[in-house]
């Protein structure tokens, strides 16, 4: 059997908030650390997250 092209990722707020996301990508054509900007409800508005591993 083939290994899996995606991954479990954890997308962490860089408000410090404690909130998080869980995505998928695909570790063979994304190679770097993703980044994204989301709503973060704690901190009540649009922040970045930036990926870090599931613990």
């Amino acid at each position: 059997m083939a290994k899996a092209a995606t991954i479990k990722v954890k997308l962490v707020s860089s408000a410090d908030t404690g909130f998080y996301y869980v995505t998928r990508k695909n570790s063979r054509t994304m190679t770097d650390k993703l980044t994204k900007k989301k709503y973060d409800p704690v901190a009540k508005k649009h922040v970045e997250f930036r990926e870090a591993k599931i613990k």
